[in-house]
């Protein structure tokens, strides 16, 4: 059971010059090591550097800032006699219950300094009506209750009660956890419940102000030392809330509401990795696991590194999260590699705040090669062979480039390419042989080079005869002839084949086959 209270009751009887001296002259001293302005009252920064307040928050961060409904027929408030261990808190829209506080605002900010982190909270409301009450509630779950409003609690859930009597500021700060099984700080109270009240005041794990015309407030608190963030656990709160209670009684009813928001309170960070190719397009399925980097931190990553449990894979977008990762230096490393590329090399990060580590990384595209076998059929090996020809690569109809083989080894490649079909063709053949008329489609399908894993596709050149026929006659003026070869026509052409006044005719660039020839002599 909390025992607070007594001393909040005592703290109504101080005089009131010491009360004035409290409200009036408030001090601005925070936390320790923290240097946030927590217990004077308000947003100003009024220290020297390394001082910050709410006006000047850096180099903390805001994590919340949440506005109440106006007051009127919109505002949300607690109702039908609604308490803290109300698992689903009846709310409706309205004024205000009389003489309680309105509640208009609240801010949530965070910081680490050193090893310790630190939550900064901030209430505002519109009246000073009555005793001040109030609570902060962090849910881990966004899934909603039935009341459409507050988050379904889960265990270890998180309670912040800031009460200070009305007519004083002397704050008092307590810190609750969502139990399932018990014990409850409420009296007849049976789980799930809100467990007993830690005195953060006590511990000196928070401390806090209020404003001269205490509608405005503040605390901060070592969520470290106060054991919300345990050294070896992960801890994540997505939503927080502000309340009121009806009086200073723990089980009293719940009055105003400023409605959750949304926020990011958590011990660890995270990792959002971005993974395409060299041509910028997304890549899924790439699967990423985090090493921890142990000393010697840097440099390259060695045996010494070990593989965490901390892994994630990219979805169509090329983009997955790895979540709860503790403060710290890593290696992010590629395990699957997307078929088509080759992974990316090993990045070295540092987790050091909440801020998720945006790592961009890029798996080139593999490439592969095409080596041109070129062979003449009948060469004279005595001779050089003459293998010398140029083949002309295509990709969906598109030249990307041409290949020259070797006069002698008739061996030629093109490497650099990207995994696809080509067609390859011979475009100029040496002097005396045929071009092959082939064209030929290539798969290149795996990564390769020249030297090594190039995909050969083979040309044969074939050697090219010329036919002469001749005819003479014997006697000046004796005979004339006609020359015909079927199917072929001679070189430089025949104006007359008709005619009987060929002499000589040549038919050139003959393949291999079977020619007839016809001379028919006119005595």
């Amino acid at each position: 059971m909390r025992t607070k209270h007594t001393r909040a009751r005592l703290g109504a009887f101080v005089t009131m010059a010491l009360l004035a001296a409290l409200v009036v002259i408030p001090s601005a001293s925070g936390l320790t090591p923290s240097t946030f302005e927590s217990t004077d009252g308000n947003t100003a920064v009024d220290g020297a550097a390394p001082a910050h307040d709410w006006d000047g928050l850096s180099p903390a961060v805001l994590r919340a800032d949440k506005a109440d409904t106006p007051s009127g027929q919109n505002d949300e408030s607690f109702v039908q006699g609604t308490k803290e261990d109300t698992a689903i808190p009846t709310v409706e829209t309205g004024s205000i219950p009389p003489n309680k506080s309105d509640l208009t605002r609240f801010r949530i900010a965070t910081e680490k300094v050193g090893t310790a982190d630190f939550m900064y909270l901030a209430w505002n409301r519109t009246n000073t009506l009555g005793s001040a009450n109030m609570d902060f509630e962090f849910n881990q779950s966004s899934t909603l209750t039935s009341n459409n409003k507050t988050p379904v609690r889960t265990s270890g859930d998180m309670l912040v009660t800031f009460d200070f009597a009305s007519g004083g500021n002397n704050v008092q700060l307590g810190l609750a956890r969502w139990s399932t099984t018990g014990p409850c700080e409420a009296n007849g109270a049976k789980a799930p419940c809100w467990g007993p009240i830690v005195d953060l005041d006590a511990n000196a794990n928070a401390d806090g102000g209020v404003s001269a015309d205490q509608k405005f407030g503040e605390a901060a608190l070592n969520l470290t030392a106060a054991g919300v963030f345990p050294a070896s656990q992960c801890v994540n709160f997505g939503s927080a809330y502000l309340k009121s209670r009806s009086s200073d009684s723990f089980s009293s009813a719940l009055k105003d509401v400023v409605p959750p928001e949304t926020v990011n309170l958590t011990n660890c960070g995270s990792v959002r990795i971005v993974k395409t190719d060299d041509a910028a397009n997304p890549l899924a399925g790439a699967g990423f696991t985090l090493y921890k980097d142990n000393a010697p931190v840097g440099g390259s990553r060695g045996a010494e590194d070990t593989a965490t449990t901390l892994t994630c894979s990219t979805d169509a977008t090329g983009v997955c999260t790895i979540v709860n990762v503790f403060f710290g230096s890593y290696w992010v490393v590629e395990t699957t590699v997307p078929a088509g590329v080759d992974a990316a090399a090993d990045a070295a990060i540092s987790v050091v705040t909440t801020t998720p580590v945006t790592v961009n990384l890029v798996d080139p595209r593999q490439r592969g090669a095409i080596r041109v076998v070129k062979t003449a059929k009948h060469f004279d090996k005595a001779t050089s062979p003459n293998l010398a020809a140029t083949f002309t690569v295509k990709q969906n109809g598109t030249t990307v480039g041409t290949i020259t083989t070797d006069g002698t080894t008739g061996l030629g490649c093109m490497g650099n390419l990207l995994l696809s079909s080509y067609t390859v063709e011979e475009t100029t053949g040496p002097a005396g042989y045929l071009k092959d008329p082939d064209v030929k489609t290539v798969n290149v399908d795996t990564k390769g080079t020249c030297a090594a894993g190039y995909k050969s596709v083979s040309f044969e050149n074939k050697p090219l005869s010329n036919i002469t026929v001749s005819f003479q006659s014997q006697v000046t003026g004796g005979t004339a002839a006609s020359i015909d070869c079927t199917g072929l026509s001679p070189d430089g052409g025949d104006a007359t084949p008709n005619a009987f006044d060929d002499t000589s005719e040549t038919y050139k660039n003959l393949t291999e086959g079977t020619y007839t020839c016809t001379v028919v002599v006119d005595p």
